[in-house]
């Protein structure tokens, strides 16, 4: 997208929620414009979900803009751009909208989905989700700089440069836990710096030297979830003080006791604790694997679409992170990328079962370059979800798909993602695993063949009735049926 369709689109965007003094706070993350607001009766949704660029719009603590990986990135700093020359000059930027494709997506549930997504459960882990999507970027450049000095040292080529790239690939893994003590003590109101400066206690190598009752502690151990807890506890410390230490010495008091009491409580238990919780997470994952097989890639698969909308799939995230730093790739993500192969599967089948829905076959030509690198949010959205049956014989796709790939897990050719975010063919730089790189590769791509054709297969002989066939074969506008994207920290994850 060019810089002045950035603009156009961003420019678009603005008086629809509202013009720039309705703007509170302006955010992205990987696929979405995040926007707090004023107030929320001054946005029409109708309207932004028309806009050709946007993808669906997300209600929660922030109103969120899905746009799309790449292109959120480049339309957010020309929104900024616009609400600061708009509260400068007094007036909004006016742009003629217009509506195409699949203009209303998920009207009919709208309420009912937030109300969904706004339970004590999944707000908490929106908010642990939070806390690791800014660390995505930095994952999925390492874990490709490792792939990358994998290929050279098994090759033989370039051996100056081996050391020093697994030095730039290990050097932010190392201190993984830091960043992830700054974010939680970020997002739940404490002071950043003193987070990461608790779970920094973790990767000090001169734990090695403690023994926490009887228990010898080493470096690492507890992870990133001995950081989140660390951060966690540090907040409810760093409160207490501010509302007990007078304000003459709180600047001398308050981080001395938060650093120390958080300290004391990381080494002397929350390193043993969570240390044997990712122990235990590691040992399930690898078990679930080598035992369940084919049957456990069959419902991961199938079933990761539905937790996408219930936006439970957050859940993940610190599973994936917790495999990745134990074992430096985590064999959960390649079985879950083939929902989005189902997801692409069924909509080459809708494809073909509707040629005379131009609207329809318009969108799905549009979408499914982004369908094949692993961004599923224009196809779910935009194609399956809104026609309701093909969303299900999609998950039938991915089920496939995973029990492909899960059947090779329990024949012993285990293999990983080094970062997590990247699905679909985006996701072959990241692949690795002890059987080799020939094989890794040769095992996802038959995963995600298999998703393809099973999803188009399933889509196209039970993913329509003779209604819905008569009703949708016609150049009308689909009517929606669906429910918005459920919230989320990622940007590509399908």
């Amino acid at each position: 997208m060019s810089t002045d369709k950035n603009r156009a689109t961003a420019a678009a965007i603005l008086p629809l929620v509202g013009g720039p003094d309705n703007i509170g706070s302006i955010a992205h993350c990987m696929t979405r414009l995040r926007i707090a607001l004023h107030d929320r009766s001054l946005v029409d949704d109708a309207g932004l979900r028309a806009l050709p660029a946007v993808l669906g719009v997300v209600e929660d603590e922030t109103y969120q803009i899905v746009l799309g990986p790449g292109t959120v990135a480049r339309v957010t700093p020309e929104f900024e751009a616009l609400v600061e020359e708009g509260r400068s000059a007094g007036t909004a930027p006016r742009t003629p909208v217009t509506a195409e494709e699949l203009a209303a997506q998920g009207v009919a549930l709208k309420e009912a989905q937030k109300a969904r997504n706004s339970t004590p459960v999944k707000l908490f882990l929106r908010r642990i989700a939070n806390i690791f999507v800014p660390l995505i970027p930095a994952l999925i450049g390492c874990g490709i700089i490792a792939g990358l000095n994998g290929v050279l040292l098994n090759t033989g080529w370039l051996p100056g440069i081996v050391p020093a790239l697994a030095a730039i690939a290990s050097g932010f893994m190392s201190l993984i836990a830091v960043f992830v003590g700054y974010n939680t003590a970020k997002e739940f109101g404490g002071t950043p710096i003193l987070g990461g400066a608790v779970a920094a206690i973790i990767v000090f190598p001169g734990v090695a030297k403690i023994d926490a009752f009887g228990q010898h502690l080493s470096p690492g151990q507890g992870g990133v979830l001995g950081a989140l807890a660390a951060a966690f506890l540090a907040v409810h410390v760093e409160r207490l003080c501010r509302r007990w230490v007078p304000e003459s010495v709180d600047a001398l008091v308050t981080p001395t006791l938060t650093v120390l009491v958080s300290g004391l409580v990381t080494i002397f238990g929350l390193m043993f604790l969570a240390g044997e919780v990712a122990t235990a997470i590691g040992s399930a994952a690898t078990w679930l694997l080598s035992a369940g097989g084919a049957f456990a890639g069959l419902v991961l698969g199938g079933l990761f679409l539905p937790l996408v909308m219930l936006g439970l799939h957050q859940a993940l995230i610190p599973i994936h992170t917790t495999l990745i730093e134990q074992t430096g790739h985590t064999a959960l993500l390649p079985i879950l990328a083939m929902a989005g192969a189902g997801q692409v599967g069924a909509a080459l089948a809708v494809y073909c079962r509707l040629p005379h829905n131009r609207s329809l076959r318009t969108t799905i030509k549009s979408a499914l370059p982004a369908g094949f690198l692993g961004v599923g949010e224009p196809l779910i959205y935009g194609v399956s979800l809104p026609l309701g049956r093909p969303f299900v014989t999609a998950c039938v796709g991915g089920a496939a798909g995973g029990a492909f790939v899960g059947l090779f897990n329990q024949l012993g050719v285990a293999f990983g993602a080094t970062a997590i975010g990247p699905s679909g063919w985006a996701l072959f730089p990241l692949l690795d695993g002890p059987s080799g790189l020939g094989p890794n590769l040769a095992i996802y791509a038959g995963g995600l063949l298999t998703g393809y054709l099973v999803g188009f297969a399933a889509t196209y002989f039970f993913g329509f009735t003779p209604r819905m066939l008569n009703e949708l074969n016609t150049d009308r506008p689909l009517a929606p049926a669906a429910a918005d994207p459920a919230p989320e920290p990622s940007l590509a994850k399908i």
